[in-house]
């Protein structure tokens, strides 16, 4: 398959990493079941974008972008947030001087794969926004017929993909009984996570901060305080998810992206980014970013939805790891070691079983009007007797499709990928 690299520091649509604003858009996403706190089991950071601090999206870094490239036509500079799902940057209308015209100022073709340049592919599926409705617009899934990524198309625009992310999209807990329940539900699917961190961090014996880029909420670093971690710290492209994860979670959290994150080089023990890389246009951008503020012998933690599961096979375009439109770019796991390899991290481990992404993905490909999170977000009129009996079923059908799932995981197929790296020295 070759060296490739799925974009670089500069993104094709512009600066990566604008400016954090105030606002609703959620953190960096995940996929249903993601990683940072969204709708429950495959509800949560992930779908990536970050609900739960298992939803959220992530972002959080350090190395300064260089300036984009100058476009000679139209003279109109964007400047782009790293992540999809997070809240456009600035936008600047006043004419920016003219540039030279040389081949480096040309527009990247936008039919070009990312990771190898090649114009053409095959159409997979055709498919909508079935879990939050936020569109009726149809995009393509197109598979590159030189490397066989598998990716939307055509991407949004940053401020078009701005739309496609709900306003709240991360989980907070009110007071009524579904909602403990579901809170309940959320740290007891999240140990899985804490698990496969808490052994890479004993493993890499560093001392310094723990960074969950996505961290929405903030229940991942709440639970992972508890036990005893002392320097955690979320990042998260959303103000209202950075400042729920202060108020409710008590865990230290900043809203920026994650290439103009402030810490210092070398200062993390690890880095997390749950459901975070799949939503981004420039996931090369942040894979770098991390390498610079890890310590040496630091670990990264990266979970993706795998493209190369059985329930991608079984189910196509109704698969809730597409996550059409929020999700750019879906990997199979040699797409991410060879991404990861060449952002210069050794890969040490991959797990291929989430207690709560990959059942919970399940259970909202097959039934997603019952998911949770998405009727939240969608405002279905529903009493409190209405709303418990709902999540029971959907608590039901999670529960159905966890034989399937651990099948497919121990075949080294399941629906979501966790892969521990390290700095290659």
């Amino acid at each position: 398959m070759g060296k490739r690299r799925i974009q670089s520091g500069k993104s094709r649509r512009g600066s990566v990493g604008g400016d954090p604003q105030p606002g609703g858009i959620a953190s960096l996403l995940g996929v249903a079941g993601q990683v940072n706190g969204s709708h429950g089991a495959a509800v949560g950071n992930g779908n990536g974008i970050a609900v739960d601090p298992v939803d959220a999206p992530q972002a959080a870094s350090l190395p300064e972008e260089k300036p984009p490239d100058s476009v000679a036509d139209p003279p109109v500079a964007v400047a782009l947030p790293d992540s999809a799902e997070g809240t456009v940057g600035t936008v600047e209308l006043e004419p920016a001087p003219p540039a030279a015209a040389s081949p480096a100022a040309a527009t990247p073709d936008p039919d070009a794969c990312p990771a190898c340049g090649s114009a053409e592919s095959r159409t997979l599926y055709t498919a909508t926004d079935r879990l939050y409705q936020t569109t009726s617009k149809t995009f393509q899934i197109v598979e590159c017929r030189k490397c066989r990524l598998i990716r939307l198309y055509p991407q949004p625009s940053p401020i078009e993909l701005r739309e496609y992310y709900p306003p709240d999209y991360w989980f907070v807990p009110e007071a009524t009984a579904a909602d403990r329940l579901e809170q309940w539900y959320r740290r007891f699917v999240l140990r899985d996570h804490l698990h496969f961190v808490e052994r890479a961090l004993r493993e890499s014996e560093e001392q310094g901060l723990v960074l969950d880029v996505g961290c929405g909420g903030g229940l991942f670093l709440q639970m992972l305080s508890e036990r005893g971690r002392p320097h955690v710290a979320g990042l998260d492209f959303s103000l209202d998810a950075a400042s729920m994860a202060w108020r409710r979670a008590g865990v230290p959290a900043v809203c920026a992206s994650l290439s103009r994150a402030p810490f210092a080089p070398g200062s993390c023990a690890a880095i997390t980014m749950f459901h975070v890389l799949e939503h981004l246009y420039d996931p090369a951008s942040y894979l770098d970013a991390a390498h610079q503020l890890l310590r040496p012998d630091g670990r990264l933690i990266v979970q993706v939805p795998n493209a190369a599961c059985w329930q991608f096979l079984l189910l196509g375009q109704h698969w809730n790891g597409l996550d059409v439109p929020r999700h750019l770019i879906n990997f199979r796991r040699s797409d991410l070691d060879v991404l990861l390899e060449t952002c210069g991290f050794e890969v040490l481990r991959h797990k291929h079983f989430s207690l709560r992404d990959n059942p919970a993905g399940m259970a909202t490909s097959l039934a997603p009007m019952l998911d949770p999170m998405a009727r939240r977000l969608r405002h279905v009129p529903e009493t409190p007797r209405q709303r418990l009996r709902k999540d029971f079923l959907y608590l039901a059908l999670v529960g159905a499709c966890l034989p399937f799932t651990l099948l497919e995981a121990a075949c080294r197929a399941g629906s979501t990928i966790m892969v521990e790296a390290r700095r290659r020295s």
